[in-house]
């Protein structure tokens, strides 16, 4: 497996990786936009999933059969095991240091995997690397299923405080709000998104208000601070206090959420969201639940609703169930963007990508991401049934996450900030320990359900390196049968053919030879266009290529070009726009009447060696069902020309 450094989007016939969907560039806060409103904006996105934990968290870890008793000791022990969890999980690692490990402005767990490997870098540890990002980004899509299930559930669970006679509504309503979330993607999220910040806003406000309620009452609890508490709570408890860990692990889900989207508002706006008001909505809130447990232990059903007024829970339902889809929409939004990024650096075959919005870049759609996800979702709902079953899968994919980010983060300390060993050591070792231990507790729970998010994980990876593994393979079959650029010329020049009039544009991976749909028309039609352009789409290392770096021309002669395209992993290679970059070269390529060659490559499975048989077929199936290229590509149908091959791999 090879650096994704670069990949050549393509046409098919050997040049099966093409280029992703477009997202939006990081937005600052710039002239015009104060750092207030982006900061603002950057509340409803980022912070829905970590901002709805206090829903189930705590509740969840004084119930089970592997829960501690509900005494005075253990909620201090447990308050103060979610405090230092945030801080130093969150606080310390996302927001101090992870987020410094940024590709061009990008964070997520695919530019961390960028910007860990190396070019210059050993084959095996390269290797090793890849399949540690891509793994990661796999357990992503596993949070994505699960999410959406236990926020959505834990929210609607809540109309069992207002009466128990609603308890048979719970599933029938959870489904009916995941269908309508996901049945609207298509229609984009553009003007959704407007109202997620007024609506996570008012979700923190009421946080904290509750939370402040009972603190007045009982404010002695604010001395669980105290890390002591954690560790005699550890003493005390020993195994179940090991397993509780699992549980608070979930008060710090969303940490992987504040680095991927990191690119959309830049680090300052989501840190000033934190510690202006997400942090201490969450720790008076959850203050407020350890408060209320000590004067009122029979609230353990639910301290979250608890803590309101009779006359306040059914609102409170319906606001918490606005902050859980926000919450979901947040992961569904970034399954797609994961996706596009995926495809752009050659780990997934070309995906339909449709663009939501014409005014904000990061509204995509991804038809195939989202069916797939609703079923998922679906499926975790109708099996777990209930938000307490899904707490024992949720922790295992992002713990599993946190631990790969900590490693990837270790070779970019070393690599890309020069970091001595006597700093970087120490600092991963202190990480690492937190995130294995958070690890270790929620693999108990493994056979409860943590199995399905590294199930899904490892499905998704596998697919992913199967399909960079086989366009590598099939291109090193298509290799012996290119012609040299010089070859080429030569032959033209020695045998000169019939030429017209009007440009050819022939879609090429390899910018060293002739595309085999251009050898395969001269041979078998003997005419030849003029001009000539041979393009080669480059994906590189970084998200975003600028404007007037993204196109190079060369004349090889015979009124033959070389066009390389630059594009960045988070950028869409239009074709019909770099045709227009084309003209500073004196390079007229827009007409109409131009011809774009794109290759179709038809795969024969038999006995070459390299992959199983089960490889191959699902490398097969994923090729032919990848989305048309010249619509990817954005080429008008009617100037596509289409040459088919068959190959046996």
């Amino acid at each position: 497996m090879s650096s994704p450094s670069s990949s050549s989007p393509g046409t098919n016939v050997g040049d099966l990786s093409a280029a992703g969907a477009t997202i939006a560039p990081p937005v600052r806060a710039a002239p015009g936009r104060s750092i207030g409103l982006t900061t603002f904006t950057a509340l409803g996105v980022v912070y829905g999933d970590i901002g709805t934990s206090p829903l189930y968290a705590l509740r969840e870890c004084f119930r089970g059969e592997l829960s501690v008793p509900l005494t005075e000791e253990n909620i201090f022990g447990v308050l103060s095991l979610i405090l230092w969890a945030l801080l130093v999980v969150i606080s310390l690692k996302y927001l101090t240091l992870v987020m410094r490990a940024d590709n061009g402005g990008e964070g997520g767990i695919l530019a961390l995997m960028v910007l860990a490997v190396s070019k210059r870098g050993k084959a095996p540890k390269q290797t090793a690397m890849v399949v540690l990002g891509l793994f990661g980004a796999g357990l992503l899509y596993g949070d994505g299923a699960i999410t959406p299930a236990i926020s959505v559930l834990s929210a609607i669970e809540g109309l069992h405080v207002a009466t128990p006679a609603f308890d048979h509504l719970v599933l029938p309503i959870t489904i009916s709000i995941l269908c309508g979330l996901f049945l609207i993607q298509r229609r984009g999220t553009a003007r959704v998104g407007r109202l997620f910040a007024p609506v996570i806003l008012c979700w923190f406000v009421l946080l904290a208000g509750l939370g402040i309620a009972q603190l007045v009452r009982h404010p002695g609890v604010l001395a669980a601070c105290s890390p002591h508490y954690a560790v005699e709570f550890f003493i005390a408890n020993q195994w179940r206090g090991f397993v509780v860990v699992g549980v608070v692990f979930l008060v710090v889900t969303g940490g992987e959420a504040l680095y991927a989207d990191m690119g959309h508002f830049g680090a300052k706006p989501i840190r000033l969201a934190w510690f202006g008001l997400v942090l201490p909505s969450l720790l008076l809130n959850y203050f407020g639940q350890g408060a209320l447990l000590l004067e009122t232990p029979e609230a353990i059903d639910n301290p979250f609703y608890r803590m309101a007024a009779d006359w306040m829970h059914i609102p409170m339902v319906f606001l918490a169930a606005a902050a859980t889809v926000v919450a979901s929409q947040a992961v569904i939004s970034g399954a797609f963007s994961l996706s596009v990024q995926a495809v752009q650096l050659g780990y997934f075959p070309r995906l339909r990508i449709v663009h939501t919005s014409k005014d904000e870049r990061g509204q995509v759609y991804v038809p195939v991401v989202n069916w797939l996800l609703f079923a998922a979702v679906l499926g975790c709902v109708l099996s777990f049934r209930t938000s307490a079953r899904l707490a024992s899968a949720y922790g295992m994919a992002i713990t599993t996450t946190m631990v790969i980010t900590t490693v990837l983060l270790y070779v970019v300390m070393r690599k890309k900030w020069q970091w001595p060993r006597a700093w970087a050591i120490p600092v991963i070792i202190f990480f690492l320990s937190v995130d294995l231990i958070f690890f270790g507790a929620n693999l108990v729970k493994f056979l409860e359900g943590g199995w399905l998010p590294l199930l899904l994980g490892a499905a998704t990876c596998a697919v992913m390196i199967i399909w960079q593994r086989g366009r590598r393979s099939v291109a090193r079959l298509l290799i012996p049968g290119r012609m040299s650029v010089d070859d080429f010329l030569a032959d033209i020049r020695a045998n000169p053919p019939i030429r017209i009039d009007v440009p050819a544009v022939y879609l090429t991976p390899s910018s060293d030879t002739i595309p085999q749909t251009l050898s395969s028309n001269l041979r078998h039609n003997r005419v030849l266009h003029n001009p000539v352009a041979l393009l080669t789409i480059v994906t590189e290392r970084v998200p975003w290529v600028r404007l007037e770096n993204r196109v190079e021309v060369t004349h090889l002669g015979e009124n033959v070009y070389r066009i390389i395209a630059h594009t960045g992993f988070k950028q869409t290679p239009r074709v019909p726009n770099l045709m227009q970059q084309c003209l500073q070269y004196n390079v007229d390529l827009t007409s109409p009447e131009t011809s774009f060659f794109l290759g179709r490559l038809t795969l024969q499975t038999v006995g070459r060696p390299g992959f199983t048989h089960w490889q191959k077929r699902l490398f097969a199936w994923l090729l032919h069902n990848s989305h048309d290229a010249s619509a990817y590509f954005k080429i008008p149908p009617d100037q596509v020309v289409e040459i088919g091959r068959r190959l046996e791999i």
